[in-house]
């Protein structure tokens, strides 16, 4: 490989999570130029100096992906969410030309289909040795007799993703009325009310696919949650970051407030699969420390960048640094080591943290990680989410379907709120870039 001052990444989203934008900020930071593949409204299409944005469209989002890549013609490609990487593979299927570039972006093609079914990831990291949770597959609720519910249980439905399709189930009678609702596969009405009031561009191709989504069941494990996003290339772990979540976005949802952790089993975890899968690119893995040992047990694998991808957490810094100098072919200054890396114990997420509770005090005691070199991305990650923000899901909100938006409204004592001695751009921003 040949080494490149300024390697060019594509991001890939097809959901209207910050961490894309901030990861984008982040190659930036490292000299590379960056493109983005995006729907409208996204929090990328606010981040000063990429290089070019193109739309990703609901009627033809594998289109949307492979005129992305032609045009852009990057280095590697970061998908954000579990969609993309879904339709990136899909891709790899189709295009023969890309599938050496989606291969150094995702890792080894036989293991698509794996990470896909939660299960089976959880059995190959069992027979790597690895502890995880008893896990057992739901193909019907007869199989729940067999499950003993002395204690709670956790479903959860492949094919979900940020905490979503994931319950705490008490009794047998709760995990059947759960197995029967969940949706195995998206029927016609769902798909084209996540696709014109959810504004998920790609729920029509989700409809199209008619995956039938599984159903698993796995033993709780009373403890914290844990996280590690790990930068790797052919099966090799190049930097891993590892936080503990000190408060998340409801019991099963996304982390707000983390703080550092150092666990010998969680790298060893994490080395031990990206080299049985040959993951390239990054990933992440969710773990549980139990409460009374502080084992790590290891319970999803995420085939993506997660929220952590940004953040100088490590002697080797932020894991798009490491991975911008492993695609330069170059090696790492230890004279750096710990040059601009976060000291304070817990990082508040931003925004989930602040929209949360703006009273939270780890916005005062901890790192409070505010992007404010672009003030029109803080500005429009206070707000609504985009879709949210859009007549149709306002008119649904309104008729009494879900929580009311109102697209103008503020955050409470947005003003007086001191971030760390810094004001926020709480009034409309100098420079307002919606490309």
């Amino acid at each position: 490989m040949e080494a490149n001052s300024s390697p060019k990444i594509l991001i890939c989203a097809t959901l209207w999570w910050p961490s894309s934008a901030r990861l984008a900020m982040a190659f930036q930071r490292h000299g590379c130029e960056v493109s983005a593949v995006c729907p409208p409204g996204h929090p990328l299409r606010f981040v000063s100096g990429i290089d070019s944005i193109c739309d990703y469209k609901g009627f033809t989002p594998i289109e949307s992906l492979r005129i992305a890549i032609r045009a852009t013609e990057p280095a590697l490609i970061v998908p954000c969410d579990d969609i993309a990487v879904w339709q990136l593979q899909v891709l790899h299927a189709e295009e023969a030309d890309l599938r050496a570039l989606i291969e150094l972006s995702l890792g080894d093609p036989e293991a698509y289909p794996i990470i896909r079914q939660r299960v089976e990831v959880l059995r190959i990291a069992q027979g790597l040795g690895i502890r995880v949770p008893l896990t057992q597959t739901l193909d019907s609720a007869a199989a729940l007799k067999e499950w003993n519910f002395d204690k709670p249980a956790v479903l959860k439905l492949d094919g979900s993703w940020g905490g979503e399709g994931v319950t705490v189930v008490h009794s047998i009678l709760e995990a059947t009325r759960r197995l029967h609702s969940a949706p195995k596969t998206m029927k016609a009405w769902m798909a084209w009310k996540r696709f014109l009031i959810n504004r998920h561009y790609f729920a029509l191709w989700a409809r199209k696919t008619r995956t039938v989504s599984r159903m698993s069941i796995q033993e709780f494990i009373p403890g914290r949650a844990a996280t590690s996003m790990f930068a790797c290339w052919r099966g090799e772990v190049l930097a891993s970051s590892t936080v503990e979540v000190l408060i998340s976005q409801g019991p099963t949802g996304a982390a707000s407030v983390v703080q550092l952790l150092e666990c010998a089993e969680v790298e060893e975890a994490v080395r031990l699969m990206a080299r049985k899968l040959q993951l390239s690119g990054f990933h992440g893995l969710d773990f549980i420390l139990e409460q009374n040992t502080g084992a790590a047990y290891l319970v999803e694998l995420n085939p993506r960048a997660t929220q952590v991808g940004h953040l100088n957490l490590s002697t080797q810094g932020d894991l798009a640094g490491v991975m911008a100098r492993k695609i330069r072919a170059e090696t790492w200054d230890e004279r750096a080591a710990g040059e601009n890396q976060i000291q304070r114990n817990a990082i508040a997420l931003f925004p989930q943290t602040y929209k949360r509770d703006s009273e939270c005090a780890y916005l005062y005691q901890g790192y409070h990680d505010v992007p404010w070199d672009e003030p029109a991305l803080v500005h429009e990650l206070l707000r609504d989410a985009w879709p949210d923000r859009q007549w149709p899901s306002r008119i649904y909100c309104y008729l009494g379907f879900g929580k009311k938006v109102d697209s103008n409204a503020k955050p409470a004592d947005r003003s007086a709120l001191n971030f760390g001695g810094k004001q926020p751009p709480f009034g409309p921003p100098k420079v307002w870039r919606s490309r």
